[in-house]
């Protein structure tokens, strides 16, 4: 197969779906002799469109993974979007628990939106949760796999004469119907219900804006940032972007999931590929 363009395609609240796409993106862009673009869905106003995907192009699509699963938030928006035959490299991120089914269900949509899937990868950033949860993850190791793995798929998808011999591709997790979503649990066993919880505002805020203008939700109001106006999903874009470290959680079923992770989760879980 030829290809004519390579694009990285990704959400991102805190940069590391990003940091890992675009890389992927860039490796497969020289590998395939084709250009590269990328299209960023994170903020509101991004998923106003799509991508202008045509079917010579090659797409690396990622998304961070929300309680094993693909984030529901965003799926109206992947539901609109459309194949046209390209191929495409479903990625996600998960922060050092697990991608549950968060691959398999990224692969079907985007197999139902007419994209042509050869393979696969889950890989892990740091969790929106925390500071120290996989820190600073992707980072070289996770890197210099990534781009390994751009070298098989080139490999793979050039020597395949025609999109429609990329033969079924199966990845690690349950097929339709797809298991529930992850849950954490308190102290004492019972379900912990987050939907509700919002981070906090302190006195360190000088009111910069930076937090409404990063929420991938469009939830927090520009002209009085300690105000929500919509839902909060807990990705940390506006605790980790904050310049002042004025935004913060004290919900206690929220701070006992996130010590919860940090306790349990302290080794080094690593990319899971399929080709």
């Amino acid at each position: 197969m030829k290809f004519k363009k390579t694009w990285a395609v990704y959400f991102s609240a805190t940069g590391t779906t990003q940091k890992l796409v675009t890389k992927l993106a860039d490796r497969l862009a020289k590998l395939l002799k084709t250009t590269r673009e990328d299209f960023d869905f994170t903020l509101p106003s991004a998923r106003a469109a799509a991508p202008a995907v045509a079917a010579e192009d090659f797409v690396v699509f990622g998304i961070p993974v929300y309680a094993g699963r693909v984030p529901n938030v965003l799926l109206k928006y992947l539901a609109e979007i459309k194949g046209e035959g390209a191929v495409a490299l479903p990625i996600t991120m998960f922060g050092n628990r697990d991608y549950d089914d968060a691959l398999i269900e990224l692969k079907d949509i985007l197999e139902e939106r007419n994209f042509y899937v050869p393979a696969a990868g889950a890989f892990v950033g740091q969790h929106s949760f925390s500071e120290i949860l996989a820190k600073g993850r992707p980072d070289g190791e996770d890197i210099a796999a990534a781009l390994r793995f751009a070298e098989t798929v080139a490999e793979k998808v050039l020597r395949i004469p025609d999109k429609s011999a990329i033969p079924p591709l199966h990845v690690k997790g349950t097929p339709k119907p797809y298991r529930g979503y992850y849950q954490p649990r308190n102290a004492d066993g019972t379900p912990a219900d987050l939907r509700k919880v919002k981070p906090e505002v302190g006195d360190r805020c000088n009111n910069c804006k930076k937090c409404a203008l990063s929420c991938p939700m469009g939830s927090i109001s520009l002209d009085n940032v300690r105000e929500y106006k919509g839902i909060c999903i807990k990705c940390g874009a506006c605790v980790k972007k904050c310049p002042q470290e004025a935004r913060y959680y004290q919900d206690e079923q929220y701070l006992h999931h996130k010590r919860d992770l940090e306790e349990s989760l302290t080794r080094r879980a690593e990319p899971e590929i399929f080709v």
